[in-house]
């Protein structure tokens, strides 16, 4: 069984992790889709960056929920798997889908990296994490530069500085506006030429973009099935071969034991 599943926001939104649409997405009365942005940070990196903690505090007090572990389920059972999911979060891995089967194309909240060189370090803050190596700061009200301590580092008003070039730290992310990951494309494009895949599962994502529903169509090719778990219809319901409109966390378990019950193709 080769399979291709393709996660969005909506998926995360059961643990408690808010999307970027609707009034339940806005921080402090600001919308999401404008904060996440080059210009944005350009404009008031404090502000991205204060975003920025208090999403990645949110994401470490959340936990997988069923959808994330019955996708790491399938993921043990197919002959080929590929994960690809557009949320920067880590409750995926969290859930146990592995690394190398995984692709985050929008970035991973918990890298940071520098906007200037290909520096970058990451930490979840979860205990036994990497320190980036002596990292340094500016105090945007002092103008003073220096070497944060542990305490320190955490602080609201801290713009975190790279050690190697000085430049301004940013989220490893993809912001609106950006180009998307250029090994993380070749990863994909790899796997949908090497094969048609029998399952291709989109869960949780509105589809809005349009290289969700090239992948998901690509990799069904002529005989493979389209199976949409979503609330409400997107541009990829009308090729899907089944749809349900449950939330991913109540039908994916379903679904993904289904799967791993039908004997394999021949």
């Amino acid at each position: 069984m080769r399979v291709l599943v393709i996660t969005g926001a909506g998926v995360s939104a059961e643990s408690g992790i808010p999307t970027f649409r609707g009034k339940d997405g806005y921080w402090r009365n600001l919308d999401p889709a404008k904060l996440a942005t080059p210009e944005a940070f350009a404009k008031d990196p404090r502000l991205v960056w204060q975003w920025y903690r208090e999403r990645r505090q949110r994401i470490r007090n959340a936990q997988p929920n069923p959808a994330h572990q019955a996708i790491a389920k399938l993921a043990q059972h197919a002959r080929e798997f590929l994960l690809v999911t557009q949320n920067v979060d880590d409750l995926h891995a969290r859930a146990g889908s592995p690394k190398e089967k995984m692709v985050q194309i929008h970035g991973d909240i918990f890298v940071t990296r520098c906007s200037r060189c290909d520096f970058q370090f990451r930490d979840t803050g979860r205990g036994g994490s990497p320190e980036p190596p002596a990292p340094r700061a500016i105090y945007p009200h002092s103008g003073r530069s220096i070497a944060p301590t542990s305490a320190q580092h955490g602080q609201e008003n801290l713009l975190p500085k790279c050690p190697r070039c000085d430049g301004l730290m940013r989220p490893g992310v993809v912001w609106f506006g950006e180009q998307l990951p250029r090994n993380e494309l070749r990863r994909i494009e790899n796997y949908l030429e090497d094969g048609p895949c029998d399952f291709v599962i989109v869960a949780g994502t509105t589809a809005t973009f349009g290289y969700i529903v090239d992948w998901a169509l690509r990799a069904i090719a002529s005989d493979g099935e389209l199976i949409e778990v979503n609330p409400e219809e997107t541009p990829l319901s009308g090729f899907a071969t089944q749809r349900c409109d449950e939330p991913a966390a109540i039908a994916l378990p379903r679904l993904v034991d289904q799967l791993i019950a039908q004997p394999p193709k021949l």
